[in-house]
């Protein structure tokens, strides 16, 4: 149910993202006007303007940039048609009719908020608590390009943390509260102004960021994407703009991550507040709410809320189907009741659609009332803070992120993936195909797979240095070797290379899968091997003693 725009082409069937084209025009137009020596700072000014302001455009404000800058398409010089809205769900029929239309999931997030009550019954009824999936979703996308950025099916990981609207505070905060983040807000995006480095507990104490709870999540966010492999000085947080907050959203930032293709959308961290359990619970008619005990009945003010049908009123107007329309007005909870009496307000009536049936109610046929209740339990709609993660565009990130080449040597390239993530940990190589090594291997390749330590053993024809470039240039954290000094000297020892700096240590061939072990978890630090045991610097012996 998220729109975007497209750009339909006179006589073709190509179509472009309007904002995207809009931006690559007047980016090259200004460049030109900028070289004539006859353009004024005004106007240059204006363009600037105008490109900071690209993706704050509502779809008539497109369409007159059109006219105002004269925009042509790029490929036949021909006029272009106004922006159109289209669905980014992916549309189906179902059923053996197939008259039945269905809509591939756009995101994995509604099948938590479904199973809202059996995940609030798991945690004892108690708010905060938080669920996670993770599973592919669906857009459709207009324009699939650039690899694993956009796509029309990609894997989505969510976590919903639903809390209870009145204490946005999240006791772990301090944990993070001293990150100091790059923070692109949307104030700073409207005034031109660039992001900026902040402290992440001043942010959320200035406003920035709207409460604790965001604020925590966008902080264990950074600290995850810095451990999997991003560089610190790669990684912004965007704040939406008002006209490009999602419907459903108060507050929503937006992990960005700087590539080849620019900044690109990583993770998303929204304030949900409490728009899907209410949509569920008026689609349903099952109230998705928790409960909150109180020591004393209390009465309280504004908290109380419902609608008042008129029911001869909407009876007369709309005669069998009223009953469908007082049976909405039910369930309908607080944060829904105050925007349509704000609508009645402003407009006299407002309209809601229900089993298939649209109603149009007016001042005389519904009220709100407000009222005091004397409760000894208090029921909560939950809001919900939602981190939403893009895998494929994480992993893209880390690519780049982690390419690097060797300093002095093109022909050298490497992944500098951390342990954690890196799909082999470890990768075991004897010297030579001498027959002596062999026992070593084996004990090295078991003890690692009973630690839980994937490795590879590479026992390949080339030299060993030609064999470490081939675990670098997939990014083997961690190489052993076994070498002469591991047959001939006991106890038996054998070499642990670390892929990043290249420098060695010597160990005992027992211990060796257990500190690979340790460095893969990140409960130890290559710094401390290399200050526990001594540095490799060549081999003693050559042959068997």
């Amino acid at each position: 149910d998220k729109t975007s725009y497209n750009l339909p082409f006179f006589l073709q069937t190509q179509t472009f993202v309007s904002a995207k084209l809009l931006y690559d025009f007047l980016t090259a137009h200004l460049k030109k006007l900028m070289s004539d020596e006859k353009c004024s700072a005004e106007k240059v000014t204006e363009m600037e303007d105008v490109i900071t302001q690209m993706d704050n455009y509502t779809q008539q404000e497109l369409a007159d940039l059109f006219v105002k800058y004269n925009v042509k398409s790029p490929s036949t010089g021909n006029d272009l048609t106004p922006p159109t809205s289209f669905n980014l769900m992916f549309q189906t029929s179902i059923g053996p009719g197939g008259n039945m239309p269905g809509y591939l999931r756009p995101e994995t997030a509604q099948g938590m908020f479904l199973n809202f009550k059996r995940l609030l019954e798991f945690n004892q009824g108690k708010l905060p608590f938080g669920a996670a999936q993770i599973g592919n979703s669906f857009r459709n996308e207009i324009s699939p390009r650039s690899g694993l950025i956009r796509v029309r099916e990609f894997t989505m990981a969510e976590i919903e943390h639903f809390v209870d609207p009145n204490e946005k505070v999240h006791p772990k905060f301090s944990n993070v509260a001293d990150l100091e983040i790059t923070l692109f807000s949307s104030k700073a995006q409207t005034s031109g102004q660039s992001a900026q480095i902040m402290r992440l507990g001043d942010a959320v104490e200035q406003g920035v960021i709207n409460n604790s709870v965001l604020g925590y999540f966008i902080g264990r966010i950074y600290l995850y994407l810095i451990k999997v492999g991003l560089s610190k000085d790669k990684v912004r947080f965007r704040q939406h703009m008002d006209n490009e907050m999602a419907h459903y959203a108060c507050d929503c930032w937006d992990a960005e991550s700087k590539t080849s293709y620019g900044w690109i959308e990583t993770v998303g961290c929204a304030d949900r507040s409490c728009y899907d359990l209410s949509c569920h619970s008026r689609a349903t008619k099952v109230p998705l709410v928790a409960e909150k005990p109180l020591k004393e009945p209390i009465s309280f003010y504004l908290n109380v809320v419902q609608f008042e049908p008129n029911k001869g009123a909407i009876g007369m107007a709309y005669k069998k189907d009223a009953k469908l329309a007082l049976e909405y007005l039910a369930v309908c909870d607080e944060c829904y009741i105050s925007d349509q009496e704000k609508l009645l307000s402003e407009k006299g009536e407002f309209s809601f659609e229900t089993e298939g049936k649209t109603f149009t109610l007016t001042k005389d046929m519904v009220s709100v009332r407000r009222f005091q209740k004397s409760l000894h339990v208090q029921e909560i709609v939950p809001n919900v803070i939602e981190p939403s993660f893009g895998i494929g565009r994480i992993m893209y990130s880390i690519f780049e992120h982690s390419f690097h080449i060797r300093q002095g040597d093109e022909q050298r390239t490497y992944f500098s993936f951390p342990a954690t993530v890196a799909p082999y940990k470890c990768s075991i190589l004897p010297l030579s195909h001498n027959q002596e090594f062999v026992p070593f291997v084996h004990q090295l390749s078991e003890a690692m797979t009973r630690n839980g330590v994937s490795h590879k053993v590479d026992d390949s024809s080339g030299s060993i240095g030609r064999r470490y470039a081939r675990s670098d240039e997939i990014g083997v954290a961690f190489g052993i070797t076994v070498d002469f000094d591991t047959v001939n000297k006991t106890p038996h020892t054998a070499t642990l290379r670390d892929r990043d700096s290249m420098r060695q240590i010597r160990a005992e061939v027992a211990e060796l899968p257990e500190i690979v072990r340790d460095l893969a978890n990140g409960t130890l630090m290559w710094a401390e091997v290399e200050r526990k045991y001594p540095i490799f610097e060549g081999q003693e012996t050559s042959r068997k003693e």
